[in-house]
């Protein structure tokens, strides 16, 4: 097959290496707009269960990611002066850029041409040309806008703000933490993905943000507050930025996932809010599920339909549960009442995934902890 693929992150890149390996005679092109070495962002996540997915599908790409590896199985979640652990999590992160790295070289290893810095001006042009057509260019994706018609999406922009930055201060485990001042309330994500940076991802209310006054600060400006806000989290360390800019978190749903010999993977497809995990998670294993698709379908258009029957069931629950605990941190203004070990459970429990007998088999301490506080005197 002849297989283009537009957006070199990892939906795209993984798709092709698993199409590639299960076939070398595929002809697999991949034309990203941005260059080699360009990446937005910091850290990135993986749970434990999708790790055993990476390794199923590619075990030598899996081998290069782990050994990258920052591993934990606590979330900790700072309240005033407290600060509560939970343990039984199973998560890894890695930064981005070393995660396309890895990617690019082993798309170059298979024989794989990635076409930097170029933007497809003829969407329809390149169609005609494949036999197969993977629109895997992100939020804001191209593929997804040429044939609106056909994906009829529904992009749904969220009231939270927030803002993506790096740190060399080190949170060892999934860190939630709560801070106020005159403004409002800010709630920081914050993880280690090597040896000396963190990412620390700054998310408040539209309110919040409007009485801080960002609007009308520079980027150094809004580190300095951020910094001040965080202080006694950071310890001095600064607040890194990537191109980091305040944006709103999109929801991205589309009724249809695919037309003729075109589909999408990854955000171009599909958001779940970053407070549950990585859409990188969901990319990769997009590209899993498809490429599992092309094994038992004959033709394209069969693969195709088969991917969104088998697929969109997951994405729609994985997308409810987001959901539940994207509106939790919207609103995380009313929870700052709770007490820490109050707060540490509704945070655990706030996406309706993880139930009370589930969260004391994971961390039976916690849970006494908790029982043993909220038990009527």
């Amino acid at each position: 097959m002849e297989i283009n693929i537009i957006g070199g992150g990892p939906a795209g890149m993984y798709f092709a290496i698993l199409m590639k390996q299960a076939d070398a005679a595929h002809d697999i092109t991949i034309c990203e707009r941005n260059g080699p070495d360009d990446t937005f962002g910091w850290g990135v996540v993986f749970s434990g269960k999708t790790l055993a997915n990476l390794r199923d599908a590619d075990a030598i790409s899996h081998a290069e990611i782990t050994r990258e590896f920052e591993a934990w199985d606590n979330v900790d979640v700072v309240h005033g002066q407290d600060k509560i652990s939970i343990h039984g999590n199973s998560f890894s992160g890695i930064a981005r850029i070393r995660l396309l790295k890895i990617l690019q070289a082993r798309c170059d290893q298979l024989g794989i041409r990635i076409h930097f810095r170029n933007e497809v001006s003829d969407i329809d042009a390149l169609k005609q040309e494949s036999d197969l057509l993977i629109g895997a260019d992100g939020v804001n994706s191209r593929v997804r806008q040429r044939y609106a018609d056909h994906f009829q999406p529904n992009l749904s922009t969220r009231p939270n703000m927030y803002i993506w930055y790096g740190t060399n201060q080190l949170f060892h485990g999934l860190t939630l933490t709560f801070r106020k001042n005159d403004a409002g309330v800010f709630a920081a994500h914050s993880y280690k993905f090597n040896h000396t940076t963190s990412t620390f991802i700054i998310e408040c209310d539209q309110e919040t943000w409007s009485r801080a006054g960002f609007a009308e600060m520079s980027d150094g400006d809004t580190r300095a507050y951020l910094k001040k806000v965080f202080a006694q989290d950071l310890h001095g360390e600064e607040l890194l930025s990537n191109n980091s800019k305040w944006i709103n978190f999109v929801l991205v749903k589309n009724a249809q996932w695919q037309f003729e010999n075109v589909v999408l993977l990854g955000d171009a497809l599909h958001t779940a809010h970053f407070s549950i995990g990585s859409g990188t998670k969901l990319a990769m294993e997009d590209a899993i599920a498809l490429r599992h698709c092309f094994d038992r379908a004959s033709n394209v258009s069969a693969a195709l339909a088969q991917f969104e029957e088998v697929r969109r069931p997951v994405i729609e629950d994985y997308q409810a549960v987001a959901y539940e605990s994207m509106l939790w941190f919207e609103n995380a203004r009313s929870y700052m009442r709770l007490t820490p070990i109050e707060l540490a459970y509704s945070l655990m429990t706030r996406s309706g995934r993880l139930a009370h007998e589930t969260l004391k088999r994971r961390d039976p301490n916690f849970v006494v902890l908790y029982e043993r506080a909220t038990r009527p005197a």
